[in-house]
């Protein structure tokens, strides 16, 4: 079965989209078949592995409102082992939607919509990695529900702390009402800017905070990292030899090795 795991944080800007597309990309390099799921209204991840909005006919959206079904909402990618589900502006709207249709119809779950539909395909994929929007919202709980883990990436800043514990109480509430099995997959350090001491200063406080779980690989800020989704690209296809490609391929050997997968 599929590894399904969520990349979640309520801030924004901490490189989330971001890692969510290098790292299935570099997944998908070590010959490991990845579906990569696209939660966030922005559709920032669905460009950035190059898939054209206007090109989207069926959406993640339409698979959590019963339009059509996961199978059919899902884009094989120009590189080899990613596929996609992608986003668009629709599913904004959609934690009303859920919340409305759990109050009409009885026995309507709103937390576990996702959960139902990812079961269906699950066996078919090494990895499946869920971008969630920058937010504690529906459309978080139903990436909580239906995940297996999650990777919390935190910048390197002097509030990188900050909602760290309103996300893990989140985390927990997530365990004891929906999903008991849901663990820290690993926290990613990134955006560190090695010209300063303060980043370094961060990534001391995170790694005694959540010790073992924060991953060796530190995402460092580069310009190159934050240019390749404009061009419809993760990084190890728009500069193959920069640290950024170096990073999350580094990354990827990590997640690979902690779940036991070749």
């Amino acid at each position: 079965m599929g590894k399904i795991i969520s990349l979640v944080n309520q801030k924004g800007g901490v490189g989330k989209t971001t890692t969510s597309i290098n790292l299935s990309a570099s997944l998908a390099a070590l010959n490991q078949k990845v579906l990569l799921i696209d939660l966030d209204p922005q559709g920032n991840t669905t460009t950035g592995v190059g898939i054209n909005k206007g090109d989207i006919e069926t959406s993640i959206y339409d698979v959590l409102t019963g339009k059509c079904t996961i199978e059919q909402a899902i884009v094989q990618t120009k590189y080899k082992n990613l596929y996609v589900i992608p986003a668009t502006i629709n599913l904004a709207g959609l934690d009303i939607e859920l919340l409305e249709k759990s109050q009409t119809e009885p026995g309507f779950s709103k937390g576990t919509q996702l959960k139902s539909h990812i079961e269906k395909i699950n066996l078919n994929y090494d990895f499946i990695i869920i971008d969630c929007p920058p937010s504690l919202g529906l459309i978080t709980t139903n990436a909580l529900t239906a995940s297996n883990s999650v990777i919390i990436p935190v910048q390197c800043e002097f509030f990188a702390l900050e909602g760290i514990m309103q996300l893990l109480n989140t985390i927990m509430l997530a365990q004891k009402t929906l999903n008991p099995n849901l663990d820290i997959e690993g926290v990613l350090l990134t955006m560190l800017d090695s010209r300063t001491n303060l980043g370094f200063e961060v990534v001391e406080d995170i790694r005694k905070f959540f010790k073992e779980r924060v991953y060796n690989t530190i995402i460092p800020r580069l310009i190159r990292l934050t240019e390749a989704p404009s061009h419809g690209e993760p990084i190890i296809a728009y500069d193959p030899k920069s640290r950024g490609s170096e990073a999350y391929m580094n990354l990827a050997k990590e997640v690979i090795e902690r779940n036991g997968k070749q």
